[in-house]
């Protein structure tokens, strides 16, 4: 396939990558892929981390006109009585075997920087868009827990240094996309004529996303991704977000989207769904909560008192940490509403209980969606 001229990319990624398609607020899935999804807790789901399981959620999403699904990267548990995360699907391979069930949801692969060498990563995810015709998208993640990095036999590095070596990590893969025989000498990668083919689909190169929070991290989005994806705590924080992403991004004279992601609780009545919502985390598994908020040095000391750590973990028990859309049909899409204003361009969700709660989702919260003029 011959380049696009880069006066015509934003029309041809318009018309051909479902993540940059004219619905307002962009919808996927979080965390299909590992067991527990989402959420710290032993409150009872039918939910399961197999294939088969994971492929029904697909079609689903497929079926739905969601635009992405994005899983969990992830090699080792977080300890607790639920051993959060321990049983989960390889992303590349994952995102591979979703693309081959669905037509239209772009599926992406979340990768750690400094578990993979960046021509096999730009390999993989020539070969699943090729496999895909163009629906593949990948979520870098620098790396952050120290067991999953040293059970590779590498050292976590200072904070802001991996973020160097992402950008060195992407800035090959890009050039393996779109050229030939290259060379390339930075601190931490050193390629000899390096080579590629095929190359990818989607031009230049598939979706980039990413989740730096910091402002080692924004500025990394700023320069290289397509969307930067906040936790959102308060308004005022979130406004701070956006603008400071985007603003670095038009710095850099290109565009970089925000979205954010969340746990939904929906119901017929607002007392059903924040019933849902307690049991998570009434059941939620604290032991694994705090192993992975230490992890982020989330404490006390940090954070000012104990109530702002408890109220911080229960989000973390809900949904990792995002946003909780919790009451009626109505009320979720009034929160979406909300949120979007504050200039989130999409919303990747995750639920206790995937599949019955997406086909709820569907049937229930969608067409109020295109109502409210959220979706085409």
């Amino acid at each position: 396939m011959s380049a696009v001229h880069p006066d015509d990319l934003h029309a041809w990624r318009q018309a051909h990558v479902p993540l940059f398609n004219d619905n307002p607020l962009k919808l996927g899935i979080f965390g299909q892929n590992c067991s527990n999804g989402c959420t710290i807790t032993h409150a009872p789901t039918s939910f399961e981390p197999t294939y088969a399981h994971n492929v029904a959620i697909s079609k689903l999403a497929d079926r739905l006109g969601l635009e992405l699904l994005v899983p969990v990267g992830r090699w080792k548990h977080f300890g607790g009585s639920t051993r959060f995360n321990e049983n989960n699907l390889e992303v590349y391979t994952w995102a591979t075997a979703m693309a081959c069930n669905t037509e239209r949801v772009m599926v992406f692969a979340t990768s750690h920087v400094p578990t993979v060498h960046p021509l096999f990563a730009a390999k993989q995810a020539a070969t699943i868009d090729q496999i895909s015709a163009g629906r593949f998208g990948l979520n870098i993640v620098c790396g952050w827990f120290r067991p999953e990095i040293e059970m590779f036999g590498a050292e976590l590095i200072a904070h802001d240094d991996r973020y160097r070596m992402a950008d060195e990590w992407l800035t090959c893969m890009k050039r393996a996309w779109t050229e030939q025989d290259f060379d390339f000498d930075g601190d931490f990668y050193h390629i000899k004529q390096g080579f590629l083919l095929p190359k990818p689909v989607q031009q230049p190169w598939p979706a980039i996303i990413n989740a730096g929070s910091s402002e080692a991290g924004r500025e990394f989005s700023a320069r290289h991704v397509d969307f930067n994806f906040i936790t959102i705590t308060t308004e005022e924080e979130a406004a701070f977000l956006i603008q400071d992403v985007k603003r670095r991004a038009a710095a850099h004279r290109r565009q970089c989207g925000v979205m954010t992601y969340g746990l939904v609780c929906c119901r017929d009545t607002e007392k059903e769904a924040r019933e849902v919502y307690d049991s998570i985390v009434r059941h939620g598994d604290w032991e694994a909560t705090e192993n992975i908020m230490r992890l982020l040095g989330i404490e006390s000391t940090s954070f000012g008192n104990q109530e702002t750590v408890r109220n911080l973990g229960e989000r973390f028990i809900a949904g990792w940490g995002g946003y909780p859309l919790v009451g009626t049909p109505e009320q979720v899409v009034e929160q979406m509403q909300k949120i979007h204003a504050m200039g989130i361009e999409g919303f990747i969700l995750s639920w206790l209980d995937y599949l019955p709660e997406l086909e709820y989702f569907g049937e229930r919260v969608m067409p109020l969606l295109k109502e409210a003029g959220l979706r085409l």
